[in-house]
């Protein structure tokens, strides 16, 4: 069995052979960048002519004629200079080799085929040969959307045709339960070109989203959370103060408002730092927990969009936690609590956790990085949580855990994160007064647990395979009439569910039985209410559920006993 390893071998040695190919069949075409991916690989190109999705099979076809030409695979150094004149012509490759450190750079070399490399392939072409291109998007050179318009190529690649096929057939059922597939098929959510990267919500998405909203609010009032709000849009001074500008601003929108500049807001950390320092606070006070439901923007190339999983616009369940450094591993005890609590509401019980540690470049004392550490860690060892040790991949200004969850597809999803911050209170000049009467520096606990709520409405749409459970479904039940005879007890029966916070529809179609349960069915909605003559007499009700199991002869009392139950989490 190969590792992962080996797996991001063949892949990158993928990549160079998409290259050859294309080389071949587009001679004009510049290369740039290739790396193996998580799933796969892709290649950058600057086309003369843009490839179109024709052109793949092309291409395909090519590269498998390379691979069955079983030519050898070699890597060797040579020269800054001979780089610079093997790519005079290339001014992204020219760039790479002048960011290289020292004197030589790598090249991989097949047939009359080079690139520039680092190294690590397989011995020939012909390990190759069970590999698949997937799509032409577009993309930009170094990631900048001010910088060159690309072309990617993406493709995957396994050691094993058997591989390739397993890989292939899991892809299909991803594909069948893609949440953009089960948003439109149950009228949750739609994208339009008007806005691309911009997710536009309906009716039953807005019930899902507030349902989210108001179960972790419920969480977070019961947790002394404070919830707060501040703008979409601030100053780039802000901006500027926090470091947001400089590290992240060609991700960020800007506009001129009165001939200052203006930023829309990435995230919601500076605008949190400004409500905590509109006035003096005591150490009474601390932990002060403000939450947020920010709606944050950041700009993605178009090529990079991804339904709801990355859009341009999102919403965060921010909290940030301000607190004395002796308070931070009791804070943390908390968060593990609640965020364990919420996943496995969601459905999720394949819960990992990883504490990432001081990266090389990083600020702050040694003393300070081993006492936040050592909360997180004494943190996770009082609650009992088993957890990885992601060595030097904290955030540069302090130690975080992040929490990843497993899905019924076999996937998995980092989605909610703690982090220790103790450089935005010194930008900021933050402040407590301590019980000695002397000024203190509080300590800043970022907190998310979904993360994002379009992201995390995806992976549970997803999860789910649109049969959300019953309190997130956006219409719990459906009363079902056998004939226009039990309309009236329908609309009765929904009255009185409904006055219990139920979601309830009534099939208004003139549809025989059998066409009002499979139109229900098609929407996934967790119950049905079968009303008939039969009921109507004995003052009863009969449930259908999704999966076809039924109930009968039940009273309006017992079926509101099931729906308190399913609603209680």
């Amino acid at each position: 069995m190969q590792s992962d390893n080996d797996l991001k071998i063949l892949r990158h040695s993928a990549a160079h052979l998409l290259a050859h190919a294309v080389t071949e069949l587009f001679p004009g075409t510049l290369l740039t960048i290739g790396p193996a991916t998580q799933d796969g690989f892709f290649y950058d190109f600057l086309p003369e002519t843009n490839f179109k999705e024709h052109d793949l099979p092309i291409i395909s076809a090519r590269m498998s004629e390379l691979a069955q030409q079983n030519l050898k695979i070699t890597h060797k150094e040579i020269s800054k200079e001979e780089a610079r004149a093997l790519y005079k012509n290339n001014p992204f490759k020219l760039e790479l080799i002048d960011n290289l450190e020292g004197d030589t750079v790598g090249l991989s070399v097949q047939g009359d085929f080079y690139d520039l490399c680092r190294g690590g392939h397989v011995a020939s072409t012909k390990e190759l040969a069970h590999f698949k291109l997937e799509s032409i998007s577009g993309s930009y050179w170094r990631a900048d959307r001010n910088g060159q318009a690309l072309q990617r190529i993406t493709g995957t690649a396994f050691y094993t045709a058997q591989d390739l096929q397993d890989f292939e057939d899991k892809r299909e059922e991803l594909l069948k339960y893609d949440h953009r597939r089960l948003g439109k098929q149950l009228d949750l959510f739609s994208f339009h070109n008007e806005g691309l990267g911009f997710p536009f919500f309906h009716p039953k998405g807005m019930i899902i989203l507030n349902t989210m909203k108001n179960y972790l609010r419920k969480k977070l009032v019961k947790a002394q959370y404070l919830e707060i709000a501040t703008p979409t849009m601030l100053s780039d001074e802000l901006w500027k103060q926090s470091g947001h500008y400089e590290h992240y601003k060609n991700n960020m929108y800007f506009c001129a408002i009165d001939e200052s500049t203006y930023a829309v807001k990435p995230m919601n950390c500076p605008g949190s730092i400004l409500v905590y320092k509109e006035r003096p606070h005591s150490y009474r006070e601390l932990p002060m927990r403000l939450a947020e439901f920010g709606l944050v923007h950041r700009y993605e190339i178009s090529g990079a969009l991804h339904g709801l999983f990355r859009v341009r616009a999102f919403t965060q369940d921010d909290a940030h936690i301000y607190c004395t450094p002796a308070q931070i591993e009791t804070e943390v005890c908390t968060i593990i609590d609640m965020t364990l609590e919420i996943f496995k509401a969601f459905g999720f019980n394949d819960i990992q956790v990883g504490l990432s540690t001081r990266p090389e470049n990083s600020m702050g004392s040694d003393e300070y990085w081993d006492q936040a550490t050592n909360a997180l860690k004494n943190a996770l060892t009082k609650k009992g949580v088993d957890y990885i040790i992601n060595e030097g991949d904290g955030a540069f200004y302090g130690p975080k855990i992040d929490f990843s969850i497993g899905d019924s597809l076999g996937r998995r999803w980092q989605c909610g994160t703690v982090q220790v911050d103790p450089f935005q209170p010194q930008n900021f000049d933050l402040h407590y007064m301590d019980s000695d009467g002397t000024k203190k520096q509080p300590i800043i606990i970022h907190r998310a647990i979904y993360g994002s709520f379009e992201r995390f409405f995806g992976i549970v749409l997803e999860h789910y395979k649109g049969k959300l459970p019953f309190w997130l479904a956006p219409v719990q039940i459906k009363l079902l009439t056998i004939t226009d005879d039990q309309k009236e007890y329908a609309h009765s029966i929904a009255q009185q569910l409904s006055a219990h916070n139920l979601r309830i529809e009534i099939d208004s179609s003139s549809d025989p039985l059998a066409g009002q349960i499979k139109s229900a069915q098609l929407q996934y909605i967790p119950w049905m209410l079968v009303l008939g003559k039969k009921e109507v007499e004995n003052n009863t009700i009969t449930i259908r559920y999704l999966d076809g199991k039924q109930e009968f002869g039940l009273t309006l009392a017992q079926v509101l006993d099931k729906t308190t139950t399913l609603n209680n989490i």
